[in-house]
């Protein structure tokens, strides 16, 4: 997908969201079924989720450098404090056991990450190379916890989109060349306009700048 007509200076996509764009955003959210909370600090991002997951509860740490900088995936994946499918899935081999670890990784009970752009219309958008987090996003999952620094908030889709092609994917493909040997690709994109399970999705909004 090519954006033009878009004027936004990609430098605007790394400024933290104003109190007046927060709140449009969670208002907007809220009526589209999406639950929002706003916190201040990476800390608090880390006890919100940790009040929101039940102990033993099966969570899949979506690949997130938002998780990473808030030490979230780390809580998760680390502590024995869950029953993390990450975890779960280092133990198995792709060569004879494929399809059980896909199965495993697009139906977990609940799945928490982050997304690249949320909207002050009240969408989300997800960008991904290989797609694997898409499906437990969009449906899999039982209940759906995105981590979202505010400088990701944007007023339309038109300018979220541009963010995600000028913005996140260079940084993301700095990233994947260091850690794979290879950029990445905008190959699949998820846009959630609304959720219409009640209590499905919860949107945790920092007032920092975490992640791409």
């Amino acid at each position: 997908m090519i954006v033009e007509s878009v004027l936004t200076p990609t430098s605007v996509f790394a400024e933290l969201a104003s109190e007046e764009q927060i709140k449009n955003t969670v208002n907007a959210l809220e009526a589209n079924g999406i639950h929002a909370v706003v916190v201040e600090t990476s800390g608090e991002a880390r006890q919100k989720v940790a009040e929101l997951l039940p102990p033993g509860v099966e969570v899949f740490v979506s690949s997130s450098e938002t998780l990473i900088q808030t030490g979230i995936a780390n809580d998760i994946d680390s502590l024995n404090r869950y029953d993390s499918v990450r975890a779960k899935l280092s133990k198995m081999d792709r060569t004879t056991q494929g399809r059980e670890m896909n199965k495993l990784g697009s139906t977990p009970e609940v799945i928490i990450g982050s997304v690249h752009a949320l909207t002050e219309t009240g969408s989300a958008i997800v960008a991904s190379a290989t797609g694997s987090q898409l499906a437990p996003y969009a449906a899999g999952a039982s209940k759906v916890i995105w981590v979202v620094g505010s400088q990701k908030i944007v007023p339309t889709l038109e300018v979220g989109m541009q963010r995600v092609q000028e913005y996140t994917l260079p940084l993301e493909s700095e990233r994947a060349l260091r850690a794979y040997g290879m950029k990445s690709s905008i190959n699949k994109l998820l846009v959630v306009n609304r959720e219409v399970a009640p209590g499905r999705i919860t949107v945790v909004i920092v007032k920092e700048n975490l992640g791409f």
